[in-house]
């Protein structure tokens, strides 16, 4: 059932995981607490919207979806082959970090680069011009994040490498699926 949805899901899991661990100090503790509650509320929304769609077309026997629309993304051998690329660099960079003593702030933003990274031969093989969007988004963040722990600003790459590229993942994901709520709405053309 939510085989066609499982980007969104992952986005807003993985969003939703970015901004939970992340936030923290320097931020006020009122700050902290809002921005758990509105990452909590996007992920939730994006699921409630899921549910919605998934009920709306059951009841409506819909149909695959047609020609017009984007091709939905396969998660196969190459999918996997940049998944485990992926995870071989946060691996070795996390190792790396630890072994030149940076301080530990270096991998939110490392994790970041890398998971932006890996967005553009995701975004080439599925034809989906909309993650390139999302791949120089976590992109420049992470390295922005890295560039504060070069200027001795560790504190703040959580913040910009996980916290704003958490709760960007999860407004996109949010974006992305009202339209498609919208359109099982729409009275059905049969």
């Amino acid at each position: 059932m939510f085989t066609r949805f499982s980007g969104f899901l992952i986005g807003s899991f993985f969003g939703l995981v970015f901004v939970l661990v992340n936030v923290g100090p320097p931020l006020s503790p009122a700050l902290i607490w809002g921005i758990r509650v509105l990452a909590v509320t996007m992920a939730a929304a994006v699921i409630a919207l899921i549910v919605l769609i998934s009920r709306r077309e059951s009841t409506r026997n819909a149909q695959p979806p047609s020609d017009t629309e984007p091709e939905e993304p396969r998660f196969g051998p190459f999918f996997g082959v940049v998944v485990l690329i992926e995870f071989a660099l946060i691996f070795a960079g996390a190792t790396l970090i630890g072994r030149l003593g940076l301080p530990p702030e270096t991998g939110v933003a490392w994790v970041a680069l890398v998971v932006g990274l890996h967005f553009f031969p995701l975004a080439w093989k599925w034809r989906q011009r909309e993650l390139v969007f999302v791949a120089w988004y976590a992109t420049v963040l992470g390295t922005i994040g890295l560039a504060l722990v070069a200027a001795g600003l560790p504190a703040w790459a959580p913040l910009v490498s996980g916290v704003v590229t958490g709760c960007g993942m999860l407004l996109g994901c949010l974006l992305g699926i009202v339209p498609l709520y919208r359109r099982a709405l729409a009275p059905s053309e049969a």
